[in-house]
């Protein structure tokens, strides 16, 4: 126990005094500010991003079983994992006259390193290699037109959908957290991004979204995340046989503080190439998924206070439930072949505050900041339809806090310590973390 705590010290000091220099003022201007301040530009190249590197210790078993056989895990000394959560690079150009452009890549945890190689010592044999698992997408990907001094806007290609809180605010100078706040991003695809069509807008101390995009694949729902990945296709291409609408309204006008509302509906069942066209059976399903949220941030005098809620409808759960269950189990299946439950909901905040910003007449203090901060969170990921069976592990109350130190106004060294406490029968699950961040832009270039 004391080794880890003194890695987990020595790593927070020398992450504290990494030298880093960036040029824009990343609090000021996220990416997604930038990319929405094209009636302000012309023939300007913007070039940035985010990421976060993070050690991270579990005092608890990571086994399949923990839930199952919970006893058996309950004196697990627990694991360590470094990790490389989002490393994101977003290039944007406004062509002039509305038009503008913005792409996002994105590896999670590290991308994916495999390959296809030739083994000389096993006389020629092809043989894949993977030596780190992880994930690369395409995250952001779209044109936009603007109108009426970006009163209105059009957006086409490949969009972030704008519902919940983390959704909206994902880029790691906007959470205080290590890792993206657990509720959202367990039981809805998170960041979630979609290739659609967005109206979008700002009037005043008003800004709306509303899209239109393919649904999810209610075959991709499972029990522990409920319809986190009904948005991946396991294809090379995205499943377009039902739409779904997404719409967000914020509000503005109180100084400090942001309100936001929005929600999603659509149709997911049987939204797949595999679909059962010879069985009444499943005749009338719809799986209509319906989520409401609504979060907010207040920032005054060195204090933050953010919070959100979110709760979700799945129809058809049961019949679903039974669907799934009937797809194919080969070993090159992407289905979970899980129960899905018919909702699921998720309420948290986290308030922080900025010690340095009591000295206001020291100049070495004037671009630093150092947030004390804490967390709450609640989450459940399978509340099951009648007759289907209650896994109660699934409900989980998140408590953590810890620290946010900014040397310069683009990096973020994050320290925090917290635990997952479930029902009795399981076992809690405290860990520690420690992490530096990273968002700003590298290079603005204008050509007029």
């Amino acid at each position: 126990m004391k080794k880890h705590i003194l890695l987990i010290l020595s790593s927070f000091l020398i992450l504290a005094y990494q030298p880093v220099k960036a040029q824009e003022n990343i609090e000021k201007k996220s990416t997604e500010t930038i990319a929405n301040d094209s009636t302000k530009r012309h023939g300007q190249l913007t070039i940035g991003g985010y990421g976060e590197a993070v050690y991270k210790y579990n005092f608890f078993s990571d086994n399949m079983f923990r839930y199952s056989h919970a006893s058996s895990y309950a004196e697990s000394k627990g694991h360590g994992r470094v990790d490389l959560p989002h490393a994101v690079f977003m290039l944007g150009y406004d062509f002039g006259r509305g038009w503008s452009f913005n792409a996002e890549i994105e590896f999670e945890h590290g991308g994916t390193e495999s390959a296809v190689e030739v083994e000389a010592e096993e006389t020629g044999e092809f043989e894949k290699e993977i030596e780190r698992g992880g994930e690369v997408a395409l995250e952001q990907f779209w044109l936009q037109k603007a109108f009426w001094g970006g009163k209105m806007n059009i957006r086409a290609g490949h969009i972030v959908v704008p519902v919940g809180g983390t959704n909206n605010a994902h880029l790691p100078n906007e959470f205080f957290g290590v890792y993206r706040p657990e509720g959202e991003n367990t039981i809805i695809p998170c960041t979630w991004h979609e290739t659609g069509i967005e109206i979008w807008g700002r009037i005043k101390g008003w800004r709306y979204d509303v899209m239109v995009m393919p649904g999810l694949n209610s075959s991709m729902f499972d029990v522990s995340g409920w319809i986190h990945n009904g948005s991946a296709s396991p294809y090379e291409f995205k499943v377009a046989n039902k739409l779904a609408v997404a719409a967000r309204v914020d509000n503005y006008s109180i100084p400090g503080l942001r309100i936001g509302i929005s929600g999603y509906v659509g149709n997911s069942f049987q939204n797949d190439v595999i679909t059962d066209e010879h069985t009444t059976r499943y005749k009338d399903v719809r799986g209509t998924v319906a989520i409401g949220a609504l979060d907010f941030s207040y920032k005054h005098n060195g204090l933050i206070l953010r919070g959100n809620g979110l709760y979700g409808y799945l129809a058809d759960a049961a019949m679903i439930s039974s669907y799934n269950a009937s797809l194919s189990n080969s070993n090159q299946s992407p289905y979970p072949h899980t129960l899905v439950g018919s909702s699921a909901w998720t309420a948290g905040g986290e308030v922080g505050f900025d010690f340095f910003s009591i000295a206001k007449g020291n100049a070495k203090l004037a671009n630093q900041k150092f947030y004390l901060f804490a967390r709450y969170e609640y989450y459940d990921s399978y509340i099951p339809a009648p007759m289907l069976t209650d896994y109660q592990w699934s409900d989980r109350h998140c408590v953590s806090g810890g620290i946010n130190y900014r040397p310069i106004p683009e990096i973020t060294v994050k320290a925090e310590a917290g635990v997952r406490l479930l029902k009795p029968q399981y076992n809690d699950e405290p860990w520690v973390a420690v992490g530096i961040t990273w968002a700003a832009f590298f290079k603005h270039h204008s050509s007029k």
